[in-house]
């Protein structure tokens, strides 16, 4: 990063927005110069027993994401898994022989990422850092492939997309998919237009004044319920959580409440067309119903 930093905005628009609307044109070129670092890890990761992805924070949610693209895209299955690198490295066995980690680290300083990375590379497997850009690679690993500069905001977002295309761009190479990656360079167009057709500023004034926000996921989308309700909490100060969708059904949903100043939630349409047939049951059989 530079010695000095731009200073905070003290209103809208935040440094966090310049980096949503930064993503398109970041990842269009984030895999490029890359091409043969991502190939070699690749073929090495192709040779492991397992593959463990793992990080903290946005990061975490970055290898969540990333597990689901090496089992379906890279051909993995269920050789590779994702752990949140302080579970990994404060309660779970070191690595055996044979296993690759992929850390996803901002700034590649996580201690408990740079240790997982640390115990594969000496037990005989290899290591792969996802970070950005501005600081000094890591010894400990095999291969480091960057993202983009140092966000200026707290908030990482950004960043956060930019690993999610290269774990994307990764995996296509571990399972030989020409055909996933074309259409990761079909990505930036979708989001460019996609930031390009809402009202933000009117959807804000819609939900601002909600007490809580619920956000629900299934799959990969599991991953993007957590993200999100981290980031209102951390960039709105507001109340958030995230649930997977099946989670969310095994109770959670019973706390929604009813009215202007309940929950406004991302809910897909199947979870809720299941809530609704789970109330309908639970008033036939002559139990209580929710609030919400």
């Amino acid at each position: 990063m530079a010695a000095s930093s731009p200073e905070p905005r003290a209103g809208h628009p935040y440094h966090m927005h310049d980096a949503i609307y930064a993503q398109p044109g970041a990842l269009r070129l984030v895999a490029r110069g890359q091409g043969e670092a991502i190939e070699a890890a690749a073929a090495r990761l192709r040779e492991m027993d397992r593959v463990l992805l793992t990080g903290v924070g946005t990061s975490w949610h970055a290898g969540l994401v990333g597990e689901l693209l090496l089992a379906r895209v890279g051909g993995l299955g269920h050789r590779a898994r994702a752990f949140h690198a302080f579970e990994l490295a404060r309660y779970w066995p070191e690595p055996e022989a044979r296993t690759g980690v992929i850390g996803v680290s901002h700034r590649g300083t996580n201690r408990d990422t740079l240790a997982a990375l640390a115990s594969a590379r000496a037990s005989g497997g290899t290591g792969v850092l996802i970070m950005g850009k501005g600081t000094d690679d890591v010894a400990t690993v095999d291969w480091t492939l960057r993202t983009v500069d140092q966000e200026i905001s707290g908030a990482h977002t950004v960043s956060y997309t930019s690993a999610l295309t290269l774990l994307a761009t990764l995996a296509a190479a571990v399972g030989g998919r020409d055909d996933a990656r074309r259409q990761l360079q079909e990505i930036p167009d979708m989001l460019a237009l996609l930031l390009g057709q809402e009202s933000w500023e009117d959807l804000a004034a819609r939900f601002a004044d909600r007490r809580v926000y619920w956000f629900v996921g299934g799959g990969p989308n599991t991953a993007t319920a957590w993200e999100a309700a981290l980031k209102m909490c951390e960039a709105s100060h507001a109340a958030a959580v995230g649930f997977n969708c099946e989670q969310f059904l095994h109770g959670a949903w019973a706390a929604l409440e009813r009215g202007p100043r309940g929950a406004a939630r991302a809910v897909p349409r199947a979870v809720c067309d299941r809530r609704a047939r789970r109330e309908g049951d639970r008033r036939a059989a002559g139990r209580p119903g929710t609030r919400g």
